[in-house]
């Protein structure tokens, strides 16, 4: 968790076969619109004065010529501030636009969308934060010529700006509840207009949603937990994208793997938990929270693991008689950042399967705590039931306790 990285706009070129032929005259655009202005011309009335009552009088005109076409470019040419979340817009009067090239300064090309009447082109995202862009239309005009026009500009760099931190990373396996999850560094004031630049693929495709946890929170999840083997990718286009005062500095691709299907589920009553992976089940003797300090119910997710830590009750606001400090615990399996672990406890030896006497972890023996630390892996999802009261959903990646119709009623979008 993570980087904050930043990239071009993904590329794409509009062209198109030229609808008219014949010759074709350069100018650089700006605001202004650029092409010649038509030309009219007309021949005066027979004889030069008026016909007697027994004449006709006798008058002709040629018709108006072709214009040529007139092609608009926005930003300007030569802009050097133009606003982050502007797009870049291309218009034709008089003629249709036959191909629209737009690149980065490092050379990337930038995707946009041609009018199906070739009378505009819009690029897909905005030009985003401190970008340099060359942009060279061509169009066909009504006269059968083509125009060809340029604009070079550059987006300004404002230092109110937002981005996210995002997990899974790129490159990684995690198990089959582990959700997409965004944390921004500043509260966002329009989540709709940023929910839209968030986007998730999967492979095979799967139903899912966003949903927002306060201002700086946005998970992502399917309504059923990811079939093993699922490839996904995060796409974060929000280079550019305004929210409030802020713009958004960030445009990532992230791509991750669901590794084999594993479960766990602890029963509070039977002191056991079984483990489910591969079409076999293991079930481990435990030891969960005692009355006062119960083990939270409903469904956790791996966050991490650590071989040894360092656990004082102080930590998680425990004093007085119920304080510990045990300097090192074995075999610690993360499930909230608020303190609940699936670790060794060789200190409740003799009240495994039979006695729930922790401070709310799950307890183990060192042998059996070992071998779940090597089975799980991040994204692994932990149920405890008949326990008391149920992890909040924002508690690490307590999503899964929602829900659907309240999980997608958190989306700015829905």
């Amino acid at each position: 968790m993570r980087r904050l990285h930043q990239l071009a706009l993904g590329a794409a070129v509009v062209l198109l076969a030229a609808g008219c032929g014949g010759g074709g005259s350069g100018s650089k655009a700006s605001d202004t619109p650029v092409g010649n202005a038509g030309s009219h011309s007309s021949s005066a009335a027979s004889g030069g004065a008026p016909a007697s009552s027994s004449g006709a009088a006798s008058s002709s005109s040629s018709a108006p010529a072709a214009e040529a076409a007139v092609v608009v470019i926005k930003p300007a040419t030569n802009t050097t501030n133009a606003d982050p979340a502007s797009q870049i817009q291309v218009s034709v009067a008089n003629g249709k636009l036959t191909s629209v090239t737009a690149q980065l300064s490092g050379g990337d090309a930038v995707a946009g969308t041609l009018d199906p009447s070739g009378a505009s082109w819009t690029s897909n995202n905005p030009v985003g934060v401190g970008h340099t862009y060359l942009v060279t239309a061509v169009a066909a005009g009504a006269d059968g010529k083509q125009q060809t026009v340029t604009s070079q500009f550059s987006s300004a760099k404002p230092t109110n700006t937002f981005a996210g931190t995002y997990t899974p990373d790129n490159g990684t396996t995690f198990g089959i509840a582990q959700p997409v999850s965004i944390t921004f560094d500043k509260p966002i004031a329009d989540r709709a207009a940023v929910e839209k630049q968030l986007t998730v693929e999967a492979n095979p495709p799967v139903a899912g949603s966003w949903h927002w946890f306060g201002a700086q929170r946005v998970d992502w999840r399917p309504q059923q937990y990811w079939a093993a083997g699922t490839k996904v990718t995060l796409h974060m286009r929000l280079d550019g994208v305004k929210s409030g005062s802020l713009y958004g500095k960030q445009n990532r691709d992230v791509t991750f793997t669901i590794g084999r299907a594993l479960t766990a589920t602890m029963d509070v009553n039977t002191h056991r938990m079984t483990v489910t992976s591969g079409g076999q089940t293991k079930t481990l003797l435990t030891s969960s929270g005692k009355p006062g300090f119960e083990t939270w119910n409903g469904t956790m997710v791996v966050l991490e693991k650590q071989q040894d830590i360092h656990m004082d009750s102080n930590t998680v606001q425990i004093f007085g008689v119920n304080a510990y400090d045990i300097p090192h615990v074995y075999w610690d399996v993360r499930l909230t950042p608020s303190g609940t672990f699936v670790h060794g406890a060789p200190w409740n030896e003799g009240k495994f399967g039979k006695i729930n006497g922790s401070h709310g972890c799950i307890g183990l023996s060192s042998s059996d705590a070992e071998w779940f630390f090597n089975a799980v892996i991040p994204g692994d999802p932990v149920t405890v039931v008949n326990s008391k009261d149920t992890v909040k959903a924002d508690n690490g990646f307590g999503d899964w306790n929602l829900s659907w119709a309240d999980w997608t009623a958190g989306s700015a979008l829905h």
